[in-house]
Parts: structure tokens; sequence; C-alpha cells
């Protein structure tokens, strides 16, 4: 495979069996995104949409993706953003980096469930005190 200058949106409700180079599969049911690694390894990557996660933004015909994708678990451990339909490289990050970068989104996330499990328990404690009324 080659390495991917850009990418393009394709929306679906599950991703294919085998994925195209260049495709950023798009699953609103499922809020993720699926995609080949633009470096050309060959790997799917995941991105699940949430606030602690990944973002998405459709112009009507161009996507970016952010924060950027960092492959640190495959072995190519490639790094980039895709902005407006066009895959940027960043730079390689050291272990170290990785290993911040991992924790911050772990916090991040841990951080999300938690508000949205705090904010489902208080909207329930409000409906059950309004029906026992």
């Amino acid at each position: 495979m080659t390495v991917a200058d850009s990418i393009r949106p394709e929306f679906t409700e599950s991703f294919p069996v085998t994925m195209d180079q260049g495709v950023l599969y798009i699953s609103i049911p499922y809020r993720t995104c699926g995609h080949l690694c633009c470096c050309g390894c060959g790997e799917e990557v995941i991105t699940p949409l949430s606030p602690a996660q990944w973002s998405l933004t459709y112009d009507g015909e161009n996507v970016s993706l952010t924060p950027s994708i960092g492959n640190w678990a495959l072995p190519c451990q490639s790094h980039y953003w895709i902005c407006k339909g066009k895959v940027h490289w960043s730079r390689r990050y050291s272990l170290a980096e990785i290993a911040d970068n991992r924790e911050r989104d772990r916090q991040r996330l841990e951080q999300h469930l938690s508000d949205e499990t705090s904010g489902l328990l208080a909207r329930a404690r409000r409906r059950w005190r309004a029906w026992r009324r």
C-alpha cells in the first residue's frame, strides 16, 4: 500500500469487511470512524467519536478529525492529522511522550464517563422525586 495524502468520507452504518485506503468510514449510529492507517501499513484504525475522544467535522465535502491520530500501538507508530480531507504528518513521539499522551487520554475519558454517569443519575433522581409527588 502507499502513503495516503488525502482521505475522503464515506458515511455507512457499519464498516466494510475490507476497508479501502484513503477512505474514512463514518458510522453515525455507532459514533465511530474507521480507516486504514495513512502510512500505508494496512492496519485498521478506529476512532470513537465522543467529547473525550475524537470529534468529526464535515463541511459537506471534506472531513476533519480532532485531535491527531497517534497509532502508538501499531508497529508503524504513525502520527498524523486529518484536516479538511488532507493528511498532515506530525513528528514521531518519544516513548515518554506516548506514555504521557495515553495517560492524559485515559484521564479525559474517565472524567467524561464520570460526568456522564453523574448527569444520568441526577436526571433519574429528579424524575423519581417528581414521580413520587
